[in-house]
C-alpha cells in the first residue's frame, strides 16, 4: 500500500498503526472466505486481530467500509489482466498459447480472490454502485484490450467486419468470469478442473480466430 494512510477523522497513521491497519484488513479477509459476509462482526475482526472495536473504528466506518478497501486493492491487482492480451499474437501457435494464458489468468485470479470477488458481486448484484464500479474496473480494462486485438484482427481481413468487436470481447470476458467464479461448482457436474481450463481455452480461440487452437 502506498501514500499516506488516514484514519476515519482525517489523521495521518503512523507506521504501527499502518501496520494494524493492515492487520484488520488481513484477518477480515480470511474471515470472509469462512463465513458469510454479513455475519462477519467488527467485534470478531477486532478479536482475530488482537486489538478492539475501538481501534477497528479508527480506520473504518464500519465492516463494508474495510470490505471495500480490500475489494480496491483487488481491483488494483486485477487491472493486470490485460497484460495478458495487449500485444499478444492471435496467429498459429502464438494465438494457442495466448488463449491459455488468458484463461489461466482468471481462473488464477478469481481463486485467489474468490471470497472477496462473491461480496463484491453480491453487492453489484444488489445495486451498490461502489461494488459495481469495482466489478467494471477488473473486467472493463481486459474487455478494452480484448476489443483492440478483434478490430486488429478485422484489419487484417482475419474476422468477420459486421461483427462488433466490443460485443465479441464482452462476451468473452463475461464467459470468463462467470466460469472463474463458478470453478468449485463444475465438480456436481463431474468436471474436473484439469478439464475445465482446455475447454475454455478452446472458446476463447474459437471466439478470437474462429477456429480451433493448433496441437
Amino acid at each position: 500500500m502506498t501514500g499516506q494512510v488516514r484514519t476515519v477523522d482525517g489523521r495521518v497513521a503512523g507506521r504501527r498503526g499502518q501496520a494494524t491497519r493492515q492487520k484488520l484488513l488481513d484477518c477480515l479477509g480470511e474471515m470472509l472466505s469462512t463465513s458469510p459476509y454479513r455475519d462477519v462482526k467488527v467485534i470478531d475482526v477486532a478479536r482475530k486481530a488482537g486489538t478492539s472495536p475501538a481501534t477497528f473504528y479508527q480506520y473504518f466506518p464500519d465492516v463494508e467500509g474495510a470490505v471495500l478497501e480490500i475489494a480496491e486493492e483487488m481491483a488494483k491487482e486485477g487491472a493486470g489482466l490485460t497484460d495478458l492480451v495487449a500485444g499478444r499474437s492471435w496467429a498459429g501457435k502464438s494465438g494457442a498459447q495466448a488463449a491459455e494464458e488468458i484463461v489461466e489468468g482468471f481462473l488464477s485470479f478469481w481463486r485467489k480472490h474468490d471470497a472477496t470477488l462473491r461480496v463484491v458481486d453480491l453487492g453489484a448484484a444488489e445495486g451498490d454502485k461502489r461494488f459495481y464500479k469495482i466489478r467494471m474496473k477488473i473486467l472493463n480494462a481486459v474487455t478494452n484490450s480484448l476489443t483492440d486485438a478483434v478490430k486488429e484482427l478485422q484489419a487484417k481481413g482475419r474476422y468477420d467486419k459486421d461483427v462488433s468487436p466490443a460485443a465479441v470481447a464482452g462476451a468473452i470476458v463475461a464467459m470468463l468470469a462467470a466460469v472463474a467464479g463458478h470453478q468449485k461448482g463444475f465438480q456436481s457436474w463431474g468436471v474436473k478442473q484439469a478439464e475445465l481450463k482446455p475447454a475454455l481455452t478452446l472458446l476463447v480461440h474459437l471466439g478470437l480466430t474462429g477456429r480451433k487452437p493448433p496441437k
